[in-house]
């Protein structure tokens, strides 16, 4: 009410504090808008308290196009062959291109008068009869134009389009902070897209459904993982190579709490010394030769998230007690930079070593260990679960399959029995090796066990109906390397070494048969 007031006082001249007032006004009502209609709609709701316009409108310019198009939709009249709000060639809007030419307000206080603009005559056949045009300039950059018309023209004509040449400066800035939201969010919108899609592609070999098992050996770490999975809880997986330790970092990962974030691979082995701060906590510009930018470390990156520290017993004992702070205090600084750096991520470790040797010989240290495995779960090796193997065969048959195109080879009952007696020094991924070589040399044929035997060799487990022989005979075998070694297990003089055989297989196969590695002390 008080600008009416103030326009009925003052019909030429706007008073200094109104117009202060509608600027700040209009510059409330519009930066707290979050999309373009109602930022729009708060400029047109606010404009029209103060002037009798009969159309606004506002434009975003496209200087590689060269074209107009709407920032929403007009306000008011709508004159013909302006009604398409995706926009329009700028030499088709001749009012908005001459505004943006000279880059100052254009006033027009009759359009009939004017003769050289194309699109007047489609403003008078509307009834307008007066128009402003406002360049809205950002950074030195005509960002588009403002446009009010009339089809009867204020008496203030002049002093009100003084005015709105200052309003167009806090409409610029706004129209323009509301582009970069938009641009901003869309990028996040499609960042996070395309952070699904590579999650998901990154996955896909350890889908859930995917996985499957009717051991009670593998039935009992699922039921671990499913009571710990939730939880922020340290998870070191220990088994021979090929068991699927991988696998099951990213069935705990998907199936805790921090899934929609990210799970971020260490490859202990391969990090080398010189860059192992660097790689896992990242650097800043001119920390060294040829840090030409910032870097984020792996820990960064998992924020949210989890970080997966495979084989986690070759890592050297120098760098162990770098990695111990981390996982300590959950912070650390880049290298070249002493901002500190607080991240939350889960750890999950896996390891084919025995890392209770490793400890004895001093290879791994104690501290480190008991920050990784406050939860231990041992994966049984695949000749200890052989009840695995077909439903291994069904799917991996079924994988190769869908992602070759090529026909699926058939198992006769002797063949399946054959690879069920096979020792499968590589485990899980020897077995989905050799489904892939049969798929590429014997697709569409009938696998017999003759087959078979040219592909395993000689290396068959016996595979007797005198079970309680073979396991005699195992006990017997173990229980002798065990006298043979005092009673040690792990280490260069124990029991595992004399075998050939992994210390956590050889520790399975103890408590499998109820030895006590301490009767044969010395």
């Amino acid at each position: 009410m008080i600008y009416r007031e103030a326009h009925r006082l003052k019909s030429n001249v706007w008073d200094a504090s109104v117009k202060y007032e509608l600027l700040l006004n209009v510059t409330n009502a519009i930066i707290t808008q979050t999309n373009r209609d109602d930022l729009f709609s708060a400029l047109a709701n606010e404009l029209k308290k103060v002037v009798a316009y009969d159309r606004l409108s506002v434009y975003i310019f496209d200087p590689k196009e060269q074209a107009l198009s709407y920032f929403a939709t007009a306000n008011g009249v709508v004159p013909q062959g302006m009604e398409n709000p995706a926009g329009r060639p700028l030499d088709k809007a001749s009012v908005a291109q001459r505004t943006i030419n000279i880059r100052k307000p254009l006033i027009i206080k009759d359009l009939a008068t004017v003769t050289n603009f194309s699109t007047v005559p489609a403003m008078l056949r509307a009834g307008l009869r007066a128009t402003m045009a406002f360049p809205l300039i950002v950074r030195n950059d005509v960002l588009g134009t403002m446009h009010l018309s009339f089809k009867k023209p204020p008496d203030d004509f002049e002093s009100l389009s003084e005015m709105l040449a200052d309003l167009s400066h806090q409409v610029a800035i706004a129209v323009d902070n509301m582009l970069a939201h938009t641009r901003l969010r869309n990028l996040s919108d499609n960042l996070e897209k395309q952070k699904r899609y590579l999650q998901k592609q990154a996955h896909r070999d350890y889908l859930q459904e995917k996985f499957v098992f009717s051991s009670k050996q593998m039935g009992q770490v699922i039921h671990e993982i499913n009571l710990v999975a939730k939880s922020d809880a340290p998870v070191l997986i220990t088994g021979e190579t090929g068991t699927g330790k991988d696998y099951l970092a990213h069935y705990i990962h998907d199936s805790s709490l921090r899934r929609d974030s990210l799970l971020v691979k260490i490859n202990c082995p391969a990090l080398a010394s010189s860059l192992f701060e660097s790689e896992l906590f990242g650097h800043s510009r001119g920390a060294f030769t040829g840090a030409h930018d910032n870097r984020m470390g792996r820990f960064e990156m998992a924020e949210g998230g989890t970080i997966f520290l495979d084989e986690i017993g070759d890592l050297p004992l120098g760098l162990q007690a770098k990695l111990l702070h981390v996982l300590q205090d959950h912070a650390f600084e880049r290298v070249g930079d002493s901002r500190t750096i607080q991240a939350d991520f889960r750890v999950i470790a896996a390891t084919n070593h025995d890392l209770d040797s490793a400890m004895e010989s001093g290879a791994f240290r104690h501290d480190l260990f008991y920050r990784l495995a406050t939860v231990t779960l041992q994966i049984p090796p695949l000749r200890e679960r052989t009840e695995d193997i077909p439903l291994l065969i069904e799917r991996f048959i079924s994988e190769e399959e869908t992602n070759s195109n090529m026909a699926a080879p058939s198992f006769d009952a002797s063949a399946i029995d054959m690879l069920c007696g096979y020792g499968w020094p590589g485990n899980v991924r020897e077995l989905k090796n050799f489904i892939r070589r049969i798929f590429l040399l014997k697709s569409g044929k009938r696998i017999t066990e003759r087959e078979v035997a040219q592909y395993i060799g000689d290396s068959r487990q016996p595979c007797g109906e005198d079970v309680g022989s073979l396991t005699e005979m195992e006990r017997k075998i173990i229980e002798k390397a065990l006298q043979e070694c005092g009673g040690f297990v792990g280490g260069k003089r124990g029991a595992a070494h004399r075998l050939n055989l992994p210390t956590s297989t050889l520790q399975y196969r103890i408590k499998k048969l109820g030895i006590n590695p301490k009767h044969f002390a010395r």
